[in-house]
């Protein structure tokens, strides 16, 4: 099976991270409202791509919650059930800043934010390489 599409989201979206870690580590901040937007963006593209690689589940469509699109993922396997509650941090971010509850969020909530997609990335990145839909690095 060609799996060239997914093989393509994965490069973009880490060269996606590898430039908000970079920019994260000259500024020491990005800002956050945006930071958090594109965390959860970058993490429904991941999990769209892998949903469409493996063909038998219904694609939800990119402007959907984050927590649907993860619904979708997990809907007849819970195995995906491992990163709930890092999709649920980037959305609690989000509706921390939505309700101007900065007081609620993490020191550096900006940092924690890439640092969770960095996670939520490599987690599927690794099942897409155990499940030979990408090759080993």
């Amino acid at each position: 099976m060609d799996h060239q599409a997914l093989i393509h989201t994965f490069e973009q979206v880490d060269e996606q991270i590898v430039d908000l870690e970079r920019i994260l580590n000259e500024r020491k901040s990005l800002p956050l409202q945006a930071t958090v937007e594109h965390a959860m963006a970058l993490t429904k593209q991941l999990i769209i791509a892998y949903i469409v690689d493996v063909g038998v589940k219904e694609v939800p469509d990119m402007d959907a919650d984050l927590l649907e699109v993860f619904k979708a993922l997990v809907k007849s396997d819970p195995s995906w059930n491992t990163i709930r509650d890092n999709c649920r941090e980037l959305v609690y971010y989000h509706n921390c800043i939505t309700m101007e509850r900065l007081d609620a969020l993490p020191a550096n909530p900006e940092k924690m934010a890439i640092r969770t997609l960095r996670h939520l990335y490599l987690f599927i990145k690794t099942r897409c390489m155990r499940e030979e839909r990408l090759e080993m690095a």
